[in-house]
């Protein structure tokens, strides 16, 4: 019976990178934007499908501007320019009868 962990030759071994991550960079810092406005159109691409804000780690937006965007959201949706939740969500919804 062959052993279970053999080490493979140097030719076979294969060469792992290490896992390097880019660091995210805040969009409204880049594009030197003071104040996150309720009213720009831009608020669609960090809102995701189901409705809910995207999250600062997927984003890479800094922790200011994420605060500033949240507030900005949550006024749009109140204003009627974003959905609270998805069509089919809203009228699919779990309801028990």
């Amino acid at each position: 019976m062959a052993p279970r962990h053999q080490k493979r030759p140097q030719t076979q071994q294969r060469r792992r990178r290490p896992f390097m991550n880019r660091r995210k960079v805040c969009s409204f810092c880049v594009d030197k934007i003071k104040h996150v406005d309720w009213k720009d159109a831009n608020l669609k691409r960090s809102v995701m499908n189901n409705g809910s804000i995207r999250a600062r780690g997927k984003t890479g937006v800094c922790a200011k501007h994420q605060r500033q965007l949240a507030v900005a959201v949550k006024r749009a949706r109140f204003m009627a320019l974003l959905p609270y939740t998805t069509e089919h969500a809203r009228f699919s919804g779990s309801s028990r009868r």
